[in-house]
């Protein structure tokens, strides 16, 4: 969750090979090992913590992303439904739309 505090933290994804590097020990607690942002300075444990909620919120949109992802259907279905409703006048492809994102909602 780390990685979704340090997101937070600056406002959007770093690149975690060369600009934020993580470490785990093997103890299953993960830190950042080497700090190379240029933007904002290396946070306090204090500053993360306090991105708690913040972290949750984007693990869960994440995760929802990937659900939604599977349930678009493949960019040649979703292309046949937008020309069969540009031909017939109906709205499938965006009631399919609809659909997915109120059957996964973002928090």
């Amino acid at each position: 969750m780390i990685d979704k505090k340090i997101i937070a933290y600056l406002g959007r994804t770093p690149n975690f090979e060369t600009e934020v590097k993580l470490q785990d020990d093997g103890d299953g607690v993960v830190y950042i090992a080497e700090w190379n942002a240029t933007d904002k300075p290396k946070p306090t444990d204090a500053q993360l913590d306090a991105l708690s909620s913040q972290a949750t919120t984007l693990e869960n949109n994440a995760k929802i992303d990937a659900k939604r992802q599977t349930e678009y259907l493949s960019w040649q279905q979703q292309f046949e439904m937008i020309y069969k409703d540009q031909k017939n006048g109906t709205t499938t492809y965006k009631d399919h739309c609809d659909k997915v994102r109120s059957d996964n909602p973002k928090g």
